[in-house]
């Protein structure tokens, strides 16, 4: 699949990535830099169907996984519980360490322990001493609760045991709501280090989505101290526009740049309508103008084609496959998804893969699991692990089929 590359609103988040025709120019440069294969301890077995091009071995037990890390120049891999929990693994022994110092969150339906994240230019062979971000639920006044991002400081008294130094809250949802659905609180760094993007969904309130005088339903755009970066197209309004990248969003459960600078999310639609998005700023995704599935009883919302004015997705699904995540393969593993997107998808229970060429997304394969699958990295030796998503959820690692 070919690179194309977008050199437009994208280039104010990084360099162009140079052209490359041939993706297994890509794969190649990508398995070049790769560590070797790990042999990780404690591994069980776990039966695919004969089609899957990998061998998948399970990892411990945790209570509810939501999100997955490597802290950068390390094999540990972090893990967030929904309930509030978050613990890490260390590679390649297996061995299962606790992080204290996380923040009371309010746990319950979709909300909790979300996203955890190391600003990629902190890369050391030592754990102690980095940055790390968090996403979670808070509660509010009233029986209201909103996302918040937090920002400390990594501190590990032994192997086996680390904490959170000095946590503080540099970002909220605004303003919290009733329920606990739709949280998003997914954390991308832009390439080139500078900026922090973040999912904020609109609250299973529909109509915030449009407002730009909140911050829910949107893509935004920050400093790496939380607050609004320069530049971002509505900061003329002030308050809490001055934050949004995008809007028009639903419930953003994966974001993520892909190899050549660009920045796509992955939203759960309604009764159908899942979406890949090319995320650009200043653009309104639709929602809930449009959508290409319907409200959950039945009444129809117009499709996307009626407002060509309002930006469809690159790739929709109806029925749905409840995205979970989303990463673009490096190919040093997988030179058959290079650049691809990688997504789990958790009422599917399948790992769903998608051609990228350029812009222009279709969706290729996909893999059945036992269970429900949410979250999804690549090791640094290239190796992909997945968490299922439930109590006692194991996470899954997938190497190429011996």
């Amino acid at each position: 699949m070919a690179r194309a590359c977008l050199c437009a609103a994208t280039l104010a988040l990084a360099a162009c990535a140079g052209p490359n025709d041939d993706a297994q120019d890509d794969a190649a440069t990508a398995a070049a830099d790769v560590e070797p294969l790990m042999r990780v301890a404690g591994g069980e077995a776990v039966e695919m169907d004969a089609s899957a091009p990998f061998d998948v071995t399970a990892h411990g037990a945790f209570d509810q996984p939501w999100a997955l890390a490597f802290a950068p120049g390390t094999r540990t891999l972090f893990v967030t519980e929904k309930p509030g929990t978050l613990k890490f693994m260390v590679l390649p022994g297996g061995q299962i360490g606790t992080v204290s110092g996380v923040p009371a969150v309010d746990y319950g339906k979709q909300g909790g322990l979300g996203d955890v994240a190391f600003l990629p230019g902190e890369a050391s062979s030592t754990l102690s001493g980095r940055t790390v971000y968090l996403t979670w639920v808070e509660a509010g006044e009233n029986d209201t609760r909103g996302a918040a991002l937090g920002r400390g400081r990594l501190v590990c008294d032994t192997a086996l045991a680390c904490r959170i130094d000095g946590l503080e809250v540099i970002w909220r949802q605004q303003p919290k709501t009733e329920g606990r659905n739709h949280f998003s609180h997914r954390i991308a760094f832009s390439p080139d280090g500078r900026y922090l993007f973040l999912a904020s969904g609109e609250r299973d309130q529909k109509e915030p989505a449009q407002d730009l005088a909140t911050n829910l339903g949107k893509v935004l755009r920050l400093n790496l101290d939380g607050t609004p970066a320069a530049g971002n197209p509505f900061a003329d309004r002030g308050g809490v526009s001055r934050e949004v990248w995008s809007y028009g969003h639903r419930n953003i459960l994966g974001l993520a740049f892909d190899r050549a600078g660009r920045l796509w999310d992955l939203e759960h639609g309604p009764a159908g309508g899942d979406e890949l998005n090319l995320v650009e700023p200043g653009v309104n995704y639709g929602w809930p103008l449009v959508s290409n599935g319907d409200h959950y009883d039945g009444t129809p919302i117009p499709g996307h084609a009626t407002r060509p004015d309002l930006r469809p997705a690159a790739v929709g699904w109806t029925p749905i496959i409840g995205p979970g995540d989303l990463i673009f393969a490096s190919g040093a593993r997988w030179p058959q998804w290079a650049s691809d997107a990688l997504i789990p998808a958790m009422p599917a229970q399948s790992l769903v893969v998608v051609a990228m060429d350029g812009t222009t997304a279709k969706e290729e394969a996909r893999y059945a699991f036992p269970e429900r699958i949410r979250a999804i990295v690549e090791a640094p030796d290239g190796a992909l692990w997945l968490s299922e998503d439930r109590e006692g959820g194991r996470l899954l690692r997938l190497t190429p089929k011996s």
